[in-house]
């Protein structure tokens, strides 16, 4: 038998998935929380094997109240199921420790078969949530330099030696290898002029007329 606390802070939202939960023969609802802190506290009291979580509640929201129990009671599994697919809502509620993310128009079978997944320790999204996510992780990770990593490639870009910038900016000539050694790995080249090639191409450096 699977336990479960549901946590909403709209009384018949919750009474709807609380019916939908009990039509089940394998999972008994141990438990129903209006907000956050409540939920935190009978998952603690309670011990149940699933936390059904609304993401956002008066007060504590699902996100810091996942972080919490998370923290807290890590053998208790948490279940994101709410209205909100925005890369944000996702990405938090998933750092905080959520198991799943279901949407709350998800048919009951997924809602359902998410819920035993979780249980299972397995992980649980809505398909469009995970359409979102891999979507995500597949854009290019941007590329950030320092402000003296960006100085040392501008003046490499100036035609400048590396005594000349080591010179410019009064530090040491080994001070300057280091920095383009970063920018090297960052930037993912070889060499000085594919590096100031490639930052303006990326449009971290002004491109040359």
């Amino acid at each position: 038998m699977i336990r479960v606390v549901v946590a909403d802070d709209h009384p018949i939202v919750r009474s709807g998935i609380v019916g939908l939960l009990s039509s089940a023969d394998d999972i008994e609802v141990v438990g129903e929380a209006s907000d956050g802190t409540e939920a935190v506290a009978l998952a603690t009291q309670l011990s149940p094997d699933v936390v059904l979580m609304d993401l956002r509640m008066p007060g504590l929201g699902g996100a810091e109240a996942t972080a919490q129990l998370v923290a807290a009671r890590p053998d208790v599994r948490v279940l994101i199921l709410t209205t909100y697919e925005s890369d944000e809502n996702i990405l938090t509620a998933i750092e905080a420790g959520a198991s799943g993310y279901l949407l709350k128009a998800a048919p009951q079978e997924e809602i359902l078969a998410g819920l035993r997944s979780v249980a299972r320790g397995e992980v649980a999204l809505a398909p469009s949530i995970a359409a979102l996510l891999v979507n995500r992780m597949r854009e290019p990770a941007k590329v950030t330099l320092s402000d003296r990593e960006t100085q040392v490639l501008a003046l490499v870009a100036a035609g400048n030696s590396n005594r000349k910038i080591a010179a410019a900016l009064f530090v040491s000539e080994a001070t300057v290898k280091t920095h383009l050694i970063h920018v090297f790995e960052k930037l993912d080249v070889k060499d000085r002029t594919r590096a100031v090639t490639k930052a303006m191409e990326l449009g971290l450096l002004p491109r040359t007329t």
